[in-house]
């Protein structure tokens, strides 16, 4: 009697090992799954976003070089871009026989839908005190600016439209904090991925 336990142990022993080698060969033999990646629900999943801090320095290497690149820069009229406590906008405009140098001054704010409007602070023209409406009305017939960027000489602002920008590979970028004074500058970055 006590061989016959032994055996039916045994026997349920080996039944169980026997299911568990079948169960793991047929999980092994199975095809993975695909999960699909869900992207972001910005514009309908179509954008994965990154978001991404920098400093003013570093900004304004990116802004200069963007502004050079794009063939902005040079010629009868070249201007440059500085973020100090500020944006600032340096000039030069041929009046007559000679260059005159403008600076311009703006205050940055972030808008909710992602771009920047640059309120003007101060202007300086040589020595003359010019209306600011009329030196941004000269800099908006003058100037070659780039795509999105919206001079409104009466609101004495200028309205950087980022989602209108032109970027390599459909990428978007949306500023979510722009305060130059504490050098806190964040933005998202939307790569596409459809």
């Amino acid at each position: 009697m006590k061989d016959n336990k032994w055996k039916k142990l045994f026997f349920v022993l080996l039944a169980i090992n026997a299911i568990i080698i079948i169960l793991l060969l047929i999980f092994i033999s199975l095809p993975v799954e695909d999960e699909e990646y869900i992207a972001d629900e910005v514009n309908g999943g179509n954008y994965v976003p990154f978001n991404i801090q920098a400093n003013k320095e570093d900004l304004n290497r990116v802004i200069n070089h963007y502004l050079e690149k794009e063939g902005l820069t040079g010629g009868a009229i070249d201007y440059k871009v500085l973020l100090n406590d500020e944006v600032d906008l340096y000039g030069s405009i041929p009046f007559f026989s000679q260059d005159l140098q403008m600076k311009l001054s703006f205050e940055p704010e972030a808008l909710e839908n992602g771009d920047v409007v640059l309120q003007q602070k101060s202007i300086s023209v040589g020595q003359l005190n010019l209306p600011v409406s009329h030196v941004l009305k000269l800099v908006r017939d003058r100037y070659k600016l780039p795509e999105g960027v919206t001079i409104q000489p009466k609101e004495e602002r200028i309205y950087v439209s980022l989602q209108q920008m032109k970027l390599k590979s459909d990428v978007k970028v949306k500023v979510d904090e722009f305060n130059l004074k504490q050098d806190d500058i964040r933005f998202t970055l939307l790569v596409p991925v459809k």
